[in-house]
């Protein structure tokens, strides 16, 4: 069978070249005679895999040295309880809920801290990024969390908040590798890797020294980020095959895309196509004001649950999947990682244009 076009919010497609050098090295990892998924984490081989994956992160991201890179298990959502577990010194921190993550990473924080949020997009089901009044802010904040990309809604943060001292915290899950960061404006940021980086099993986490070696004695081992710092990730048995294949997404940024300013022209594109279709669709239209669109998660309706349902089977069956939006906002939703080809978009839009004259 033909390989599909998946545009599934995660875990998500992977590039092609990926996965056939993955199969490649399946049973021998350059001349080991072993499984990268076999390895001892101990073994000199897997260490070259894990300092090469950091390193290719670092020069792919241009991470300052003053940052460590953490290689975690447990999902982003782990994340949500670590963040305030290991920034609490004040004991409170401000959330702008965006989202349902967002909305969760809040609720977790409450367990260990006073949230505040300092605003809240719920009121049109998260269609938009909330305009901020810096003097909202604490000043003595821990914290100031956001959700960069929406992967539900389909929201993007364009400006960052202002936080001046507090360092800012961003679930950056759905956006990470997508186009340059400046990781200087950000005090932290976590990502589940399963939809720009690898499989499911591996959260990394970017934080400044000064954010490691907070936590109070309290906090499980496993929870503080010095321990794991200390250890180069190796603290335990790390998700070992989920780093190899984010080296070799690393390597494929690289080698094949051109780094990030290219990845963000590519990723440009296929959301324009999208978009541009959308907005002069006279059955489908995009749910997400236009100044908060994301580059990777596009959500759609027709307005009609019966005809949103028809798309949905209509284009899984011409190869199109993954296309049902989330539970709990209904209609359509296409992901757009990097690893989407702009010749699946060309053709979903296609798709989309040949239902709308049939169904209109």
């Amino acid at each position: 069978m033909a390989r599909v076009y998946n545009f599934s919010a995660g875990p998500s497609v992977l590039p092609e070249p990926v996965l056939k050098k993955a199969a490649a090295e399946m049973l021998d990892y350059k001349g080991s005679g072993q499984s990268v998924m076999e390895m001892s984490h101990r073994s000199k081989v897997y260490d070259g895999i894990i300092k090469e994956c950091e390193a290719l992160l670092r020069e792919t991201l241009a991470i300052p040295e003053n940052y460590r890179v953490l290689f975690l298990q447990g999902g982003a959502s782990t994340q949500f309880a670590m963040v305030p577990m290991n920034l609490r010194k004040n004991g409170k921190a401000d959330f702008v809920v965006t989202g349902q993550w967002a909305k969760k990473a809040c609720g977790e924080a409450k367990k260990f801290l006073s949230a505040h949020v300092v605003a809240d997009s719920s009121d049109k089901t998260f269609t938009y990024i909330p305009k901020l009044d810096p003097a909202s802010f604490d000043p003595e904040a821990d914290y100031f969390h956001i959700c960069l990309n929406n992967t539900i809604y389909g929201t993007h943060y364009t400006t960052l908040p202002e936080t001046g001292n507090v360092p800012l915290v961003a679930d950056v899950s759905s956006c990470i590798l997508s186009e340059p960061m400046d990781i200087s404006k950000f005090g932290l940021l976590y990502a589940g890797a399963q939809k720009n980086m690898a499989p499911a099993g591996l959260t990394v986490v970017i934080v400044r020294d000064d954010l490691v070696g907070n936590a109070g004695e309290d906090v499980p081992t496993m929870m503080n980020y010095k321990i794991h710092a200390d250890n180069g990730s190796m603290y335990n048995t790390p998700p070992c095959y989920t780093i190899y294949i984010c080296k070799l997404v690393l390597e494929w940024i690289r080698d094949e895309i051109g780094g990030l300013e290219a990845m963000k022209v590519r990723n440009e594109k296929k959301a324009g196509m999208l978009y541009d279709f959308l907005d002069q669709s006279k059955l489908f239209r995009g749910t997400v004001v236009p100044e908060d669109r994301s580059l990777m998660n596009i959500p759609f309706v027709t307005g009609n649950d019966s005809l949103d349902k028809k798309f949905v089977a209509e284009a899984e069956a011409a190869g199109f999947v993954n296309l049902k939006g989330h539970r709990s906002v209904g209609g359509m939703r296409a992901s757009i990682y990097n690893a989407m080809p702009v010749e699946g978009v060309e053709k979903l839009v296609a798709f989309m244009q040949a239902f709308e004259k049939n169904n209109g």
